[in-house]
């Protein structure tokens, strides 16, 4: 198995290019939710459909939600792909790193058990993943959403899924706008930690570091 870092120094999709030529497979790998305060750390791993093309293909955080949400159905066509979910005690208990790693390899798993042939090579945003018994190359680099349509792809389907998720979260828990602040550090979502206290799917190690709750109060919320 090889890992490679490389500098964002290359033209657009020119490993999708390059592979879809000869009629070879490109996965790609993008996550979301590093940041926020509440809920899971998301990942997704997907292959599209050699030669795919399409107007909203493109980094998530690009688009408005109605068009992630037109992409995904799109998706849904024209790609195989799997999710990988790491929650947010296991994210308190491991650090956000290694969780990201964890998601990102989950999603990898599920899809290569799954796809009706091997990719023949793995693209990652930013984060280095090194498997063992894996023989197929993985190349990670910056502006991954940018530069490949496999990592646009993967990160239109890990933030619509993640965003789904906090949006039910927000029927459950009302009062800290996880339907608009997606679990992220707002200054809303601040004001509701100290005006109503932690949640069971807040980030603990998130929450102290921030210095939100004092520590005298935060033990008797937690």
């Amino acid at each position: 198995m090889v890992t490679i870092k490389r500098k964002p120094d290359f033209k657009k999709l020119t490993y999708e290019k390059e592979a879809w030529r000869t009629n070879q497979l490109v996965c790609g790998i993008d996550e979301v939710g590093r940041g926020c305060f509440a809920g899971p750390i998301v990942a997704a791993a997907a292959i599209l459909k050699p030669h795919a093309k399409y107007k909203y293909l493109k980094d998530s955080k690009e688009l408005s939600a109605e068009e992630r949400a037109i992409a995904y159905k799109w998706l849904m066509k024209n790609s195989a792909f799997a999710v990988g979910i790491i929650n947010h005690r296991i994210i308190d208990r491991v650090t956000i790193h290694l969780a990201n790693i964890y998601a990102m390899k989950r999603a990898l798993f599920q899809l290569l058990a799954h796809a009706p042939v091997a990719p023949e090579i793995i693209l990652v945003d930013f984060i280095p993943l090194k498997f063992d018994n894996l023989e197929i190359p993985i190349i990670h680099f910056a502006k991954g959403e940018s530069l490949s349509s496999s990592i646009a792809a993967a990160s239109i389907i890990a933030k619509v899924t993640r965003d789904n998720l906090m949006e039910r979260y927000n029927l459950i828990f009302p009062g800290y706008s996880f339907d608009t602040n997606k679990g992220y550090g707002t200054q809303a979502h601040k004001n509701a930690l100290i005006n109503l206290g932690v949640l069971f799917v807040h980030r603990n190690s998130f929450i102290k570091a921030s210095y939100i709750i004092q520590p005298n109060h935060y033990a008797e919320w937690c």
